[in-house]
């Protein structure tokens, strides 16, 4: 999990998911946020097929979760994962 993320631009794709909801505001992870490829991809400067290699990077580490929607993908990370990150930073 942490290899998959040991990457910056498979961080910062991590990042542009778990972000829901703007400072100050209030947040529920029960609803997954969905962004396609294309959205993720937006800024980041790098090639169509090195977005897609890290984004199935990411998902074999079980940190995205997938799904082909037409001819759009989108991506998303489980509120599940999100709880399972944040009991391993909370442990003793």
């Amino acid at each position: 999990m942490f290899k998959a993320l040991s990457n910056p631009h498979r961080l910062a794709l991590f990042e542009r998911l778990v972000r829901c909801c703007t400072p100050g505001t209030v947040c529920s992870t029960e609803v997954a946020l969905r962004h396609t490829v294309g959205e993720l991809g937006k800024g980041l400067d790098i090639a169509p097929s090195t977005l897609s290699h890290h984004l199935k990077e990411l998902h074999r580490a079980g940190l995205v979760q997938m799904q082909r929607n037409g001819r759009q993908i989108e991506c998303w990370v489980a509120p599940a994962t999100l709880k399972r990150l944040a009991s391993l930073f909370a442990s003793e």
